[in-house]
């Protein structure tokens, strides 16, 4: 038995924040942004829109994608750090406006790697024979937690959503190993206080995520029992085109075989692999039986890494 990715989706809301608009309030400079974190404009969602209102439309296209509807969706996740509320989830939201019939729903909060954890999740509700069908969406409004201020932060993240439908499969397609870790002793790194703004300490950040997720990618293909070499196309969280690059090189895989969408989005946290996915898959990056490598790091801190066979 396996756990096949079988659909994907997105949806990153229609507002575009470039850099040149930024150096309209901030003390920064497209050149500038552009050579330390390789993003050229990130999406925006309006002060009204909710983690759930921009998860409904690539829920909707994943599921459709996976040939299914939204009846045969038995478990709804949501990685998210940017809930609609403290409670109910935002997967229970989520789950009602898709018209579900009544699915097991909750949330994941582990930052960045909320993806990672939940795809693990719902690996282990399929081979467990729990569900047939799971929803999992990361889904962020992260532009709600930014001091628009401070350009360490501003500069970096922006909103958007991606979902997979994993399902019970018989054939080759499955999530063959994972790896999981959290360090909370460097919490201080990258974090949020309730009813504050995000904060973010660059330095430290960008030497863990290094070491976090190349020692979890390593572990990872060494659990499926495949190199580095069996591996078609690494998909790392965008949160730096330099930790992407960095990463590359301690893996020793090259940089083409890494796949970076950073310019476009930003750093949508929970929500960047799944949106990185969908956009390779569409441009024939991503194929049919290939061996992927998944690997990110968030606050908690949290890491980790998924090799799969899609």
């Amino acid at each position: 038995m396996s756990a096949e990715i079988k659909g994907l989706g997105m949806y990153v809301p229609p507002r575009v924040l470039r850099n040149n608009d930024l150096e309209k309030f901030l003390d920064t400079s497209d050149e500038w942004i552009t050579k330390r974190t390789g993003i050229k404009e990130r999406h925006i969602a309006e002060e009204w829109d909710r983690a759930s209102d921009i998860a409904l439309p690539a829920a909707e296209e994943a599921i459709k994608n996976a040939g299914l509807t939204p009846k045969d969706i038995e478990a709804v996740i949501v990685a998210t750090s940017t809930p609609d509320m403290t409670f109910p989830s935002t997967a229970c939201y989520l789950a009602d406006k898709l018209g579900c019939d009544n699915p097991m729903a909750f949330d994941i909060s582990a930052a960045c790697s909320g993806f990672i954890y939940g795809l693990t999740i719902a690996s282990s509700f399929i081979k467990s024979k729990q569900f047939n069908n799971v929803l999992l969406v990361g889904a962020e409004v992260f532009s709600h937690l930014i001091d628009w201020s401070d350009r360490t932060t501003a500069v970096i993240f922006g909103d958007g959503a991606g979902a997979v439908v994993i399902s019970r499969s018989e054939g080759d397609s499955d999530i063959l190993s994972a790896v999981m870790s959290s360090d909370g002793s460097q919490w201080f790194a990258l974090h949020c206080p309730v009813g504050e703004k995000l904060r973010m300490k660059g330095k430290e950040t960008f030497r863990l995520a290094i070491q976090s997720m190349g020692k979890a990618s390593q572990k990872a293909l060494e659990k499926a029992g495949i190199t580095v070499d069996d591996i078609k196309l690494v998909i790392p969280h965008q949160a730096n085109i330099r930790i992407i690059r960095a990463l590359a090189e301690r893996l020793n895989i090259p940089e083409d075989k890494v796949y970076s969408n950073i310019h476009k989005y930003g750093n949508t946290s929970a929500a960047s692999i799944p949106i990185a996915m969908y956009e390779a898959y569409k441009e024939g990056k991503l194929k049919k039986g290939d061996y992927v490598l998944l690997t990110a790091f968030g606050g908690g801190l949290t890491w980790g890494a998924v090799v799969l066979k899609f």
